[in-house]
């Protein structure tokens, strides 16, 4: 095909190849139907990439796009005559319609496997066909079909439902409305699907907690405040459970957007999750992970069970220390202020003086001091210095006039 000279008006402005199913914009230009749909609905652009003109997509996201079928004709009468590779006739767009259709295929169980996998390979090949299908409904659908898998007990396609879901996004709006319109037993129907004994555990659990994280993430904070306790323990549980990472920071975010409740953040202590997020840290993960397991922390630690539990873990005081200063800013804030919520609650306290001495508290504010850290990091590690400094004067680890200088610039 080398030697073979290519008609220019058969190549697409943006991905200088032959195009396999042209379509006009409202600007006169022929793009790929592929090429210029990714430039319109996942780069995000807006206007006509040869003519810099304005692209008007309209709701239905096509109708502007007109199929140029006689170029594509043409295309293929030349690939035929110069012996290259026949360029197939494109499918049909789908459309709102189609994807209706195949929704009622769910009411018969011996075509909705088949249906799910079909929905699922659509929600894959494009974006375009994903904004087709959240304009058909289709995560109702999925999440009425979950329901009624939990209902009978039934894991048959609860594998592909969840990956649509995941695929297929809902808006705010949208989501709430599937909670109520369920009355709350989609959450229910996710819980149960984290709770099954699957062959393919790490990838239905990892989509079961991401679809979680969504519906918990949009909703109201009357669903948020009566959350069952059995939700939080088994929240905690997947985190000892091998998921995906990104399914470990879904189940994070979960208990991070629903611990500031106060009945939750009892519930989350009581199902020992203090100790979970204190092991899971000290694996040493990713930076996203460390920032939602110290904004947790915080919330929990503005209990008192909260706080006693990780007083009580060995490296409790120690892992928040040692991350201040050496992850983000976030994880600095979050790490300063769970540390000034133990000083506060516990500055009487000999034992806890002692162990924040032992694994470096003291030294590491003296850095933030020092630090280019912003001031009010430095007026919390300054209050922490004052509050101890009646155990740590005595201390011999602790030079004792920078100790007398730093409580006298806090007067």
């Amino acid at each position: 095909m080398e030697d073979i000279e290519i008609p220019q008006y058969f190549i697409c402005p943006i991905s200088l190849q032959i195009m396999k199913d042209p379509v006009t914009a409202i600007t006169g230009i022929t793009y790929d139907r592929e090429s210029i749909e990714h430039w319109i609905f996942q780069a995000k652009n807006t206007t006509c990439p040869v003519t810099k003109q304005p692209l008007l997509i309209p709701t239905d996201h096509c109708s502007d796009l007109t199929p140029n079928h006689t170029l594509r004709r043409l295309i293929q009468l030349w690939c035929t005559q110069n012996a290259v590779d026949r360029i197939p006739t494109p499918k049909p767009p789908l459309t709102k319609c189609n994807v209706i259709n195949l929704v009622k295929n769910l009411r018969f169980p011996n075509l909705q496997l088949q249906t799910l996998r079909k929905l699922e390979v659509l929600s894959i090949e494009h974006e375009r066909n994903r904004k087709c299908m959240v304009e058909a409904g289709v995560n109702k659908a999925m999440a009425s079909y979950l329901v009624n898998c939990h209902e009978k007990n039934e894991t048959t396609g609860i594998e592909e439902a969840l990956s649509i879901f995941n695929l297929v996004r809902s808006s705010t709006s949208e989501v709430k409305a599937l909670v109520s319109a369920n009355d709350d037993r989609i959450i229910e129907a996710l819980v149960w699907v984290l709770g099954l004994d699957v062959s393919n555990f790490v990838t239905v659990k990892s989509h079961a907690v991401l679809v979680l994280k969504t519906i918990i993430g949009k909703a109201s904070s009357s669903v948020l405040e009566r959350l069952k306790p059995g939700f939080f323990k088994m929240i905690v549980a997947v985190l000892k459970q091998g998921i995906s990472q990104q399914g470990i920071n879904a189940a994070l975010q979960i208990m991070l957007d629903t611990s500031p409740w106060g009945r939750n953040k009892i519930t989350l202590v009581e199902s020992e999750a203090v100790f979970e997020l204190i092991e899971l840290e000290l694996s040493f993960p990713e930076k996203k992970t460390t920032e939602l397991i110290l904004g947790i922390l915080f919330h929990l630690c503005s209990c008192a069970d909260g706080r006693e539990q990780l007083l009580r873990h060995a490296a409790g005081i120690a892992v928040v220390t040692k991350r201040l200063l050496m992850v983000s800013p976030t994880a600095n804030d979050r790490a300063m202020l769970i540390l000034s919520l133990v000083c506060r609650f516990s500055s009487g306290s000999y034992l806890v003086s002692q162990e924040m001495l032992k694994v470096g508290t003291f030294t590491k504010l003296c850095i933030v001091l020092q630090s280019d850290s912003p001031s009010y990091l430095k007026d919390k590690a300054k209050e922490i210095l004052k509050a101890h400094y009646d155990v740590w004067k005595d201390s011999p680890c602790i030079e004792v006039t920078t100790l007398k200088e730093v409580y006298y610039s806090c007067r």
